[in-house]
Parts: C-alpha cells; sequence; structure tokens
C-alpha cells in the first residue's frame, strides 16, 4: 500500500482549494446552481465548459465570464436527455483541443409537477431522461479524459446534483423529481465504488431551497416564507453556499472524499418539526 504524505506548501489556504487550470465541464451550466457553480471555477480560474439546451444563454453566459477572467468559459449547447446527444457533447469537447478532464459536474435537470391521477408518461420520462440517463451516459462518455487527468494523489472528480427531495420526499407533486433524484444518489454510491481504482471520485451535492427559476416553481403551492420557515438556519441557499461546496470537493481538500451524498439545505432534511416542502428543483 502506497502512503501519500503532505507538506507544508500543499496546506496552504490558497493551494489547498485551488481548482487553477482544470477542465471542468458542467451541464446546465448556464442557469441556476449550474451558473453558480460555472461563476465559481472561472473566478478561480478554471477552464470552464457548459452545456444548456439554450443556446443563446449559453453563449451569452460564456462570453461574459470569459472577459471577466481569469479563467475561461466555452458554451456547447445542447439538450442531454439522450445518450446520443451525451456521446456529441463528450466528441465537441475534444474537437476543441482537451485530452483531459479534471471535474465533470452533472447539473442539469429538469421538474414536472401534476397530481397523482393526472401525471402524464411524458412528465415522467423527461425528468428521468434528463436527471438519471444523461447521468449515467455522459459520465461513461467522459470516462476516457476522465482517466487521462486522473492520479492517485489528484483523482479526477465527478460531482452529481441530487436535492434534499432525493432524501426526503416533498409534499408537492412531483413524483418523477423526487425518485430522479433518489436515483442520481444511488448512481452516486455505485460509480464512485466502481472508479476508485481508476483515480476518480464521484460525490452528490444534495442542494435544499436556493432560489432559482425552478425552485420558483414551488410557490405555486407555498409562500416563498413558508418555504423557508422549514429550514432551521432561516435562509435560502446562496451561490456561496453551492460553489464553496463544489470548489471543496473538487480542489486538494476533497481528494479523499468519494461516494458522499452531501446535504447543503440550511439543516432542512433534520427538521422534523414540520413536513418539508421544499428542495433545489
Amino acid at each position: 500500500m502506497s502512503v501519500y504524505v503532505g507538506n507544508a506548501d500543499s496546506l496552504d489556504i490558497k493551494s489547498l482549494y485551488s481548482v487553477a487550470g482544470k477542465n471542468v465541464l458542467i451541464t446546465g451550466g448556464a442557469t441556476g446552481i449550474g451558473l453558480m457553480f460555472t461563476e465559481a471555477f472561472v473566478k478561480n480560474g478554471a477552464n470552464v465548459y457548459i452545456s444548456s439546451r439554450n443556446a443563446k444563454q449559453c453563449q451569452e453566459v460564456a462570453t461574459k465570464l470569459t472577459s471577466k477572467g481569469p479563467g475561461k468559459c466555452h458554451a456547447i449547447p445542447l439538450d442531454l436527455a439522450s445518450v446520443e446527444a451525451c456521446e456529441k457533447l463528450v466528441s465537441e469537447i475534444k474537437s476543441l483541443g482537451v485530452s483531459k478532464l479534471h471535474i465533470l459536474i452533472n447539473n442539469s435537470g429538469v421538474s414536472w409537477g401534476q397530481s397523482l391521477e393526472e401525471f402524464v408518461e411524458k412528465g415522467w420520462d423527461r425528468v428521468m431522461n434528463l436527471n438519471v440517463k444523461s447521468v449515467f451516459f455522459l459520465t461513461k462518455a467522459a470516462l476516457p479524459l476522465l482517466e487521462n487527468a486522473a492520479t492517485q494523489e489528484d483523482p479526477s472528480r465527478v460531482i452529481n446534483i441530487g436535492s434534499i427531495a432525493g432524501i426526503r420526499h416533498q409534499i408537492v407533486p412531483t413524483y418523477s423529481y423526487d425518485v430522479s433524484k433518489s436515483a442520481v444518489h444511488a448512481l452516486t454510491r455505485k460509480l464512485a465504488n466502481d472508479l476508485a481504482s481508476r483515480h476518480i471520485t464521484v460525490n452528490a451535492i444534495a442542494p435544499g431551497l436556493v432560489p432559482s427559476k425552478m425552485s420558483n416553481q414551488l410557490t405555486k403551492y407555498a409562500s416563498k416564507e413558508a418555504l423557508v420557515s422549514g429550514i432551521p438556519l432561516g435562509r435560502a441557499g446562496t451561490p456561496e453556499d453551492m460553489a464553496g461546496v463544489a470548489i471543496f470537493l473538487s480542489s486538494r481538500a476533497g481528494a479523499w472524499v468519494t461516494g458522499a451524498i452531501i446535504p447543503v439545505d440550511g439543516g432542512s432534511v433534520n427538521n422534523v418539526s414540520q413536513p418539508m416542502g421544499t428542495s433545489s428543483l
């Protein structure tokens, strides 16, 4: 068994949490929580590739963030609900001269709210295809690039975005969404076990209520005040909350963490005083 021993310089805060120069692929990286990740990695000197269904928005984000630097952002707009699209995304990245991928963040997702009696097949398939199938097949397609970047001391990282709704179901009728996020958590643990020998870590972030276009849909069922009242720390999540965990998992600081499902939710999943009605969506 080999033993890795650090040094004093590696414990410097800038070294410990550095992601500078790393190649990062973030799906859904032009909006919501994905955009929070994108901004953080570009701000900290990474080369970021974002994919989004909205081509115009994807390009606008990439242009804006690259102009601010110090990292760079590249737009590759795609709808990743199919296996073919996942494979095309990796091919597009390779065509840009990328031979190594240090970090893959599977963030793209969609929700569907409908009563049990009215719930349609389209609402089930759309959510499961994007939220679960694309996570598996994009990770599969990206494996050669991830392996090219991986070392024992600094493994490549896969970060899947789950939800606290995958830990404790919501009181709103988001049947396929809640199930999909539970599946993402299970897939995370399975891949973490299978990819450890290849020096690739796999973890999941499970956000709680983070303001975004998608989470705003919850106001159909409850006021913002009511949603926040179920959060023990008394507020919704912020870009800093989301970015901090992603940077940790992607840096040297998180190199020995794999198979973890990390709730970032202000304590919501542990609040037994009332039913949980919030999630990142």
